[in-house]
């Protein structure tokens, strides 16, 4: 059916989707679509796939420079960058791998890179129970490069901190030293 629609969108627009080179754009397109959004049909539980564990560990952990790639959902076009995600455990941690998907679920949906955030921070904190996360988001959106104001060095930059990296300004202030220390 999407595949129909991305046909009369490219009437739409002054096309002849039978000429050669548009001939299978509108199933490309659909196929397109739907891995960009393939997120929706993912959920926390089977992304982390029982891989938390107990370990005693209580410095932070990050994972940082998570390269991620979602659709803006006010005009359709790309935003992406990198996720970086810190957490202190409570004896409990993630296998890092999924932490990368995590974010991936989320971000391959329809979004708005600060619900984005706060729906990594929200499934960290739901997962693992940790004493506290941090999120931080720092992204280019297409939106912003190819249409409108045209700033092509524009960045935007979110946060989400929750527990102790809120409530501690020493654990807040270590989590941004160490992603601006080492580069993020």
């Amino acid at each position: 059916m999407m595949k129909q629609y991305y046909r009369k969108i490219l009437e739409e627009i002054g096309e002849d989707p039978d000429r050669e080179g548009l001939r299978r754009t509108p199933q490309r397109a659909s196929d397109a679509m739907r891995f960009l959004t393939r997120g929706y049909h993912q959920d926390l539980r089977s992304i982390l796939n029982g891989a938390i564990f107990e370990e005693p560990y209580d410095d932070m952990i990050i994972a940082r420079d998570i390269e991620f790639y979602s659709l803006c959902e006010h005009h359709l076009l790309p935003f992406f960058g990198h996720c970086h995600v810190g957490y202190l455990p409570n004896g409990r941690i993630i296998g890092v791998s999924k932490i990368a998907r995590l974010v991936e679920m989320f971000s391959r949906r329809l979004q708005v890179q600060e619900r984005l955030t706060h729906q990594i921070a929200n499934a960290m904190h739901e997962a693992l129970n940790p004493l506290g996360v941090g999120v931080v988001m720092e992204a280019r959106h297409l939106c912003m490069m190819i249409r409108g104001v045209e700033k092509q060095n524009s960045k935007l930059i979110t946060s989400d901190v929750m527990g102790a990296f809120r409530s501690d300004p020493r654990t807040r202030d270590e989590f941004m030293r160490l992603l601006r220390d080492t580069g993020g």
